[in-house]
This record gives C-alpha cells, sequence and structure tokens, in this order.
C-alpha cells in the first residue's frame, strides 16, 4: 500500500468514495474492447511498458477535474470496420459505463484511431 495512486472523491451524505483513477481507465478500455469493430487499445510503448509492468489499461488518457471527467483513448479498428462508426460507439460506450459505474460526468470522450488491424481474428 505504499504505492501512491490517484483518486477521485465523490462525497456523499454517509462520507466519502474514493475512486482510482486506474479503476476509472480500466472501465473505460473494457467498455471500449467490447466495442464491434474494435481490435485493441494501444498508445504505443509507453514508460511503464518499457520498465516492464503490466498496463492494464494502456491506451487510455483521463483528465479530471472536481466530478468530471475526460476520456482519451489511442485504438486500433478491425479491417473492413467504419471508422467513424467504431469511433461514435466507442464514444457511447465508454461515457455510459464509467458514469453508470462511477457516478462521475463524462464530459469528453475523445477516440484516435491510430490504426487498421490487418488480422482475421
Amino acid at each position: 500500500m505504499g504505492e501512491n495512486k490517484d483518486y477521485i472523491t465523490h462525497p456523499d451524505e454517509k462520507g466519502s468514495i474514493n475512486i482510482s483513477e486506474e479503476v476509472i481507465s480500466v472501465i473505460a478500455a473494457s467498455a471500449a474492447l467490447e466495442t464491434e469493430g474494435v481490435a485493441a487499445l494501444s498508445a504505443g510503448r509507453d514508460l511503464s511498458e518499457l520498465l516492464g509492468k503490466k498496463n492494464v489499461a494502456k491506451g487510455v488518457r483521463l483528465a479530471v477535474e472536481g466530478e468530471t471527467v475526460r476520456v482519451d483513448l489511442w485504438l486500433t479498428v478491425k479491417l473492413g470496420a467504419s471508422v467513424n462508426t467504431v469511433g461514435a460507439r466507442v464514444q457511447e460506450a465508454v461515457a455510459g459505463s464509467v458514469e453508470s459505474m462511477t457516478g462521475f460526468k463524462v464530459t469528453e470522450v475523445n477516440v484516435h484511431i491510430i490504426g487498421v488491424s490487418l488480422s482475421r481474428k
């Protein structure tokens, strides 16, 4: 428990709820990966990857301000998928999942398509 993690605090009448930014990133990543046409999330090689750490939500970046969240995702789409359609579906899925699971307002979901997967899987 010695790690310094960033948390978002949601005040409640009985106290407060602290949610790790990593948890929100994983929720966003899961929602994106479940969207039809998404092949993978990827932000290239980041520092954690170079250090050998597993980054469950790679390809996701959050910007938190108060009780609002902005999400940026970098993803690869499957060959033959409509890039615009996949991007719009990812925006809807991510915003819906994050808002319903955390109670925080998602102000933006920016989808960055960085490639097309040529794999048939």
